[in-house]
């Protein structure tokens, strides 16, 4: 994904790591797709655009225009998701064209979800993919706005023994832990740990009450953070959201008894 701005380095990082979630599900997903060849088209949609399907861009670029402005530029392997608000009202639609001409691939919307929903393993991935997409369609909005605008803070690095969250704290962010291994500890004690790829920090940040535990890089970490409110709307337009947030709760869970089974075991334990 291409912007005319100036954007920091973490957009790289990002757009880096949304290509590869779009891989993996495109590799999960196996569905055939439809090969289609893009004229060169600046104004209004290309020739056999159907919002219907998302399509994968092989070669080429295709422009992103809002309002005759060009938004953004996806090329080689970042897929483009029809934006389903413009569909009823011209005035309203996001136009997708190309300067130069382009070759996608195209797949069933429906097809592709169904597929998807069936594969827990998928689901993460979309999930994922999902989060990662809103981190930099955030930094886009953030480079076109005024200076003196605040920006929310959404991607952080942690090296070992770092705190990512803090017991005790009050709840802003969601996380997704996009590299890295982290642990969680209650009252000093390690109680259990998280993966890359899994989300945490939710519970707090649902039930709005304080963080129950403190979150410390094991490894290296690399932690997308997502504001509560957009979390919440994440959540209500997209199920498969709530689907990865329990395999991950239910994952947390499952490792907080096998703590407390060997805590048990141990000499003195009750």
């Amino acid at each position: 994904m291409l912007v005319n701005a100036e954007l920091s380095q973490d957009f790289s990082r990002l757009n880096k790591q949304f290509k590869e979630l779009v891989s993996a599900l495109i590799d999960m997903v196996n569905l055939p797709p439809v090969r289609m060849e893009v004229e060169a088209v600046r104004q209004g949609n290309f020739r056999g655009f159907d919002s219907n399907r998302f399509y994968l861009v092989d070669s080429g670029s295709l422009s992103a225009r809002y309002q005759d402005r060009t938004v953004y530029i996806l090329d080689e392997g970042d897929l483009l998701l029809p934006d389903i608000a413009g569909t009823s009202h011209a005035g309203m639609a996001v136009f997708y064209g190309s300067e130069a001409g382009a070759s996608l691939y195209g797949y069933s919307g429906l097809e592709f979800m169904q597929c998807l929903f069936s594969e827990p393993s998928a689901v993460k991935v979309w999930t994922r993919l999902l989060i990662t997409y809103a981190g930099l369609m955030l930094r886009i909005t953030a480079a076109n706005t005024r200076e003196d605008a605040v920006a929310t803070p959404g991607f952080e690095e942690y090296q070992p023994g770092e705190i990512i969250i803090h017991q005790g704290e009050r709840a802003e962010y969601v996380f997704n832990l996009s590299a890295g291994t982290a642990e969680v500890i209650v009252d000093e004690v390690i109680v259990g740990r998280i993966n890359e790829g899994e989300i945490f920090g939710a519970m707090a940040a649902l039930t709005q009450s304080d963080r129950s535990a403190t979150v410390r890089a094991r490894t290296r970490c690399s932690v997308v953070k997502v504001p509560n409110e957009q979390f919440t709307d994440l959540i209500r337009s997209n199920p498969a959201t709530i689907h990865s947030l329990l395999v991950d709760m239910a994952n947390s869970i499952v490792n907080l008894n096998e703590q407390l089974v060997g805590l048990r075991n141990q000499p003195g334990g009750s």
